[in-house]
C-alpha cells in the first residue's frame, strides 16, 4: 500500500499483502502493516482492515487515500442501508454497492484492490474487487497486492475444504509471513478480522523480527 499513489503519466506504484480465506464456519481476512513512499517505509502500523458493517469487513491495497476513502463510503452506505431495511445487508449486495462505485468512478478511478468479506444468513463469502469495479466471488481465497503471489502458493498448497475459522487463520499467517519474507514492499504486524456469525473479531499479531 503506497502514500505515493501516483508518480508519472499515470503510473501507480503500490505494495501489500492482503487475503480472504472461506471457511465453513466464517472467513478470515489478513493483511500485513506496511505503508510505503516509492521505496520508503512510511509507516509500519497501518490499518489495512476495515470493519464496514456488522458482519462484513474489507481489506485495502493501493493508494492509501483512495483505500480509505472507499472504506468510508462504503460503511456510511451499509448503515444507511440497514436503516432503511431494517436488516444487515448481504455480502453479496456489498460487493455489487462496492463495484457500483468504482465503476462510477472509473474514468477518475480509485486505485484500490480491495478484498470484501463476511458472513450472511446464505453462509460466508469473499469477494475480489480491481480499480474499475470488476467484481469476483473468491470460492475458496483470494489476495491482493505485490505479495499476492507469495501469499497465493501458500494458500494454494495447504488450504483444504471444510476449513474452520482457527484453521484458516494459522494458515493466513503463513501466508502473509511468507509474502513478508520475499516482498520488500510488506511488512510490520499481521492483522486479522476473524468474522463469524456473532460478528467480527479483530487479532493483530504483533512482528517479532528485530
Amino acid at each position: 500500500m503506497s502514500r505515493d499513489n501516483k508518480i508519472n503519466d499515470n503510473i501507480y506504484v503500490s505494495g501489500t499483502t492482503t487475503l480472504g480465506i472461506v471457511c465453513k464456519d466464517g472467513v478470515i481476512l489478513a493483511t500485513e502493516s506496511q505503508a510505503t513512499m516509492g521505496n520508503i517505509v512510511a509507516n509500519i502500523t497501518a490499518p489495512k482492515i476495515y470493519k464496514i458493517a456488522p458482519r462484513i469487513s474489507m481489506t485495502i491495497s493501493g493508494g492509501v487515500a483512495d483505500c480509505q476513502q472507499v472504506a468510508k463510503i462504503m460503511s456510511a452506505n451499509l448503515a444507511l442501508r440497514k436503516h432503511e431495511i431494517g436488516r444487515d445487508v448481504t455480502v453479496k449486495a456489498a460487493a455489487n454497492l462496492m463495484s457500483v462505485l468504482l465503476y462510477q468512478n472509473r474514468i477518475n478511478p480509485y486505485i484500490t484492490m480491495p478484498v470484501l468479506g463476511g458472513v450472511d444468513e446464505t453462509g460466508p463469502h469473499i469477494y475480489t474487487l480491481d480499480p474499475l469495479g470488476s467484481l469476483l466471488e473468491e470460492p475458496k481465497f483470494g489476495a491482493t497486492g505485490s505479495g499476492s503471489v507469495i501469499a497465493y502458493g501458500v494458500l494454494e498448497d495447504e488450504y483444504k475444504d471444510g476449513i474452520t475459522v482457527e484453521e484458516a487463520k494459522d494458515l493466513a499467517i503463513r501466508a502473509v509471513k511468507a509474502a513478508k519474507a520475499r516482498d520488500t514492499a510488506s511488512g510490520g504486524r499481521i492483522q486479522i478480522h476473524k468474522i463469524t456469525k456473532e460478528g467480527v473479531e479483530e487479532i493483530i499479531i504483533e512482528d517479532k523480527q528485530k
